[in-house]
């Protein structure tokens, strides 16, 4: 691994990239070997297999990044920045670390916590880091936190440092709970801290904005329990707490606990309440059924009544569920718990129509076999089959039924952006080429295919849709558009999506709209996207800026 330079630039860096892919570009053996040993796409490839690949800045980006020990561009910059903060002042760079190791319902940002990079920072700044108390809780220095609770035992229950933490809401929030070796570090402070006699039931006002550090959510209560068990998803450590006398019903914990089963199951056995948490609505967005039996078999209701929002109108939960094409195992399990089989949405689709509409034939024998079948029309055949990509039968079907898909309801024609959502690409793909209005809006945020393609960080279906005629000015659900939601998403990396490209998506959008797009003089980290000010991921921002080259003026 390379070791990077005490004051390393940015823009030093950046040349050191442009430099690699200028190289690579003349086919320089030196380079090719870089790229071999250090970006994942192009591991265990021939010279000639990675001069094919046509790789972009942005991969010569990564690749100067895991030279470095670092798994992404961004983290790179975001320890450089931070570096950076470290030679100016010390006060800046504890508010910058507490950034990196608390998400935006703690520091009251849209930033995304990145306790790799704040991993790294302790490990090459501890002299400038040593002895804060709030980097103390969130870093689980537990020698630290002894003195103190020696020094001054009220301390346990008092909040503390510039994020106004108490302890043990601080030791439980903190996002480096999620590595290895921190875990347990924090677990013994959070330890220390109860037995000191912090109380278990600490919790603070939710800062995620619009609230924020200084006017918190106080409706919205987050504690400490909530960190352990629906932040850091640690089953040991939401076990110790609940001991300690934690209410398991805050309101928060067992619905964010389900992306991991075992912290949803130690809850439920300390007495955690299903009714009225929405939690098995939440299972469902969830591939593995664990969470979803757990729920209903500690009295969660299967045909719990929908709440106001987007998913109202699929009604009860066996609809939602094969709406967003879960498994035949979460269908089952519903099935047994009692889910009625004869369910309709709001619009009168029944779920056996609603199962072959979103192309789950195996759903729809489920329900067949619990009694719920009904006869499918022209439309209904139509519209399954282009859920299941079948695009032979569905013009078949289109040749004798020439006003489709125009002639078809609202809700159905929302199943085009609602493939989107659920990552049905080539159902996508089918709809569109067989005419379906591409710009209706659907899935959970009320959002076009385009959006959610985005959303998803799927290149080759933004770039299809975008090239079939999607508009990216079209608004969704939260006021923006399409470089609306490639901010968000390349910034806030949301998981659970296969190899997300944000990169690629930039580069479509570019290909086929024609925005203004200019750097902010006054802000490096922002760019103006037909003079609205945005922010992107470092490597989009790139892409931006060199594929709109001709419009972006001096930058």
């Amino acid at each position: 691994m390379t070791t990077l330079p005490s004051r390393a630039h940015p823009d030093h860096l950046k040349k050191q990239a442009k430099e690699l892919l200028r190289l690579y570009r003349t086919g320089d053996a030196g380079a090719i070997a870089r790229f071999a040993q250090s970006l994942p796409a192009a591991a265990r490839r021939t010279p000639d297999e990675i001069a094919a690949l046509q790789l972009r800045l942005h991969d010569a980006q990564s690749c100067i990044a895991r030279e470095y020990g670092f798994a992404s561009w961004a983290d790179l910059m975001l320890y450089v920045e931070a570096s950076a903060l470290a030679q100016r002042e010390r006060a800046a760079l504890i508010r910058r670390w507490l950034g990196l190791a608390y998400g935006g319902d703690v520091t009251g940002s849209y930033d995304a916590a990145r306790p790799r990079v704040a991993a790294q920072l302790l490990h090459t700044h501890a002299d400038l880091l040593e002895g804060d108390v709030q980097v103390a809780c969130a870093a689980g220095r537990l020698d630290v936190l002894t003195r103190i609770t020696a020094a001054d035992p009220a301390w346990v229950n008092r909040a503390d440092g510039p994020l106004k933490l108490p302890p043990l809401v601080a030791v439980t929030h903190s996002r480096l709970g999620q590595l290895p070796e921190f875990a347990a570090r924090l677990r013994e402070c959070a330890h220390h801290l109860l037995a000191a006699g912090a109380d278990p039931n600490q919790s603070i006002g939710n800062r995620f904005p619009p609230a924020s550090l200084a006017a918190p959510a106080e409706t919205e209560r987050l504690s400490a329990l909530y960190g352990a068990a629906g932040v850091n998803h640690d089953p040991a450590l939401t076990e110790l707490l609940l001991n300690a006398g934690a209410h398991p019903d805050d309101g928060e914990s067992l619905y964010h606990s389900l992306e991991n089963p075992d912290c949803t199951r130690v809850l439920l056995r300390h007495g955690a309440r299903v009714p009225g948490t929405n939690a098995v609505r939440r299972a469902l967005d969830m591939a593995d059924a664990t969470g979803l039996e757990l729920l209903l078999s500690h009295g969660g209701d299967a045909n719990e009544p929908a709440g106001e929002g987007p998913t109202k109108m699929w009604g009860a939960p066996l609809l939602r569920a094969i709406a967003v094409s879960r498994s035949t195992r979460h269908i089952a399990a519903l099935l047994a718990a009692g889910a009625d089989p004869t369910a309709r949405t709001a619009a009168g689709i029944s779920a056996y129509r609603l199962a072959m509409q979103v192309g789950l034939p195996e759903v729809a024998a489920l329900l067949r076999a619990a009694g719920a079948e009904d006869a499918l029309s022209a439309d209904d055949e139509f519209v399954a089959a282009c859920a299941r990509a079948d695009a032979a039968e569905a013009h078949r079907i289109q040749a004798r039924h020439p006003s489709l898909p125009g002639s078809l309801p609202a809700e159905q024609l929302r199943l085009l952006p609602d493939g989107a959502a659920w990552g049905s690409r080539d159902a996508v793909m089918a709809m569109v080429e067989l005419g379906w209005p591409i710009d209706a809006r659907g899935g959970d945020w009320d959002a076009s295919a385009l959006n959610h393609a985005i959303f998803r960080g799927d290149a080759e279906l933004t770039s299809f849709l975008l090239a079939h005629g999607a508009s990216w000015s079209a608004q969704h659900g939260f006021g923006s558009d399409a470089f609306g939601t490639l901010s968000w998403a390349s910034v806030n990396e949301p998981a659970g999506y296969d190899d997300p490209d944000w990169n690629g998506c930039a580069r479509a959008l570019i290909a086929h709209a024609a925005p203004v797009i200019e750097r902010d003089p006054s802000n490096p980290e922002r760019v103006f996207i037909d003079g609205r000010p945005m922010r992107f991921s470092e490597a989009v921002t790139e892409v931006l800026l060199d594929a709109g080259g001709a419009t972006a003026g001096s930058s």
